[in-house]
């Protein structure tokens, strides 16, 4: 755990970097539909979460060795969120906040498996351009941005930042755009202007429905909806990889759809971190070669493990 301005995290060739959320998850599960005015019986538990922290602990998870995170935290919980992470094989550099607590998600999850967010940002979208530092990118062969840096100003400004180091030494990038709420208080356009020069695009169903200018609820968008976003999509970031949840994943390259890959059969509990499952194991996959494909498949794995469990970490 560094300060602003500290120390760079230094390892190995072919590292993975994600510069990102680290928060802490209250999620609720609940059988009955929530009961106004009164109780609604829960089983409540707090776990560290956070979109960037999740996918990178889902990286070390699927095997790669590297893993590493920046984020920005408050006082009252970075030991423990440090300590998740290093028990869970991710190296951070966590920069404690002055002024903010960290980040808190109250995850409300119903019988579907499905969640609602309750997001307080706290520290965590207060990152700045003085706490990046050039050595984080020594030995990281891979940048992945969570799509939360971009919905406020400063974290923007440090996710830009970041981005035009990564390509300045030739290191790709990928981007979670991570809320469709929040891109759509953003803008999709402002969105695909800042991550200009990503090569991989992660977006869920809706997001890249919002995106793409094709939007609508995705349970009634059909494939074909969803395929077409996807390949537009792909005009902007040369490659794209829309997660389906339980319809698996489209994969889109160039311009047109290259690839559908099935999702993993599993009992859900709790839906909250399958997409960052997905995307660390993805990305986990690429850094080890996989071809789009293979690597979205070992993504849909990943999902399929996450959903069986309370919280969005292994």
């Amino acid at each position: 755990m560094t300060g602003r301005g500290g120390p760079a995290v230094t390892g190995g060739p072919g590292a993975l970097l994600v510069v990102g959320d680290v928060v802490t998850d209250v999620v609720a599960v609940h059988a009955a539909p929530l009961a106004p005015a009164t109780d609604t019986p829960a089983r409540i538990r707090t776990l560290p979460g956070g979109a960037g922290a999740n996918a990178a602990c889902w990286a070390a998870r699927t095997g790669l060795t590297d893993v590493r995170i920046l984020a920005r935290v408050g006082a009252e919980s970075a030991r423990w969120h440090e300590q998740a992470l290093l028990d869970a094989g991710v190296r951070p550099t966590l920069v404690i906040d002055p002024a903010e607590p960290t980040g808190t998600v109250v995850a409300l999850v119903g019988e579907d498996a499905e969640r609602t967010f309750l997001t307080d940002s706290g520290a965590s979208l207060r990152l700045t351009p003085g706490d990046w530092v050039p050595g984080l990118l020594d030995g990281v062969a891979h940048l992945h941005l969570s799509g939360y840096l971009f919905f406020a100003d400063s974290s923007r400004d440090l996710a830009l930042v970041a981005l035009r180091a990564a390509r300045a030494r030739d290191v790709p990038v990928s981007v979670d755009p991570a809320s469709a709420g929040f891109l759509a208080v953003l803008g999709p356009e402002r969105f695909l202007d800042a991550v200009a020069g990503a090569g991989v695009l992660l977006p869920n169903e809706d997001e890249a429905l919002l995106l793409a200018g094709l939007t609508g609820p995705a349970a009634s968008a059909g494939p074909g909806r969803v395929a077409r976003a996807a390949a537009e999509l792909s005009r902007r970031v040369p490659l794209v990889v829309v997660t389906r949840g339980a319809a698996g994943a489209l994969i889109a390259e160039d311009g047109r759809v290259t690839a559908e890959v099935a999702a993993e059969i599993a009992e859900a509990v709790d839906s909250t971190g399958a997409g960052d499952a997905f995307t660390g194991a993805f990305l986990a996959a690429r850094l080890a070669g996989a071809g789009s494909a293979w690597a979205a498949g070992a993504g849909c794995r990943a999902a399929s493990e996450a959903v069986t469990r309370v919280g969005g970490r292994p």
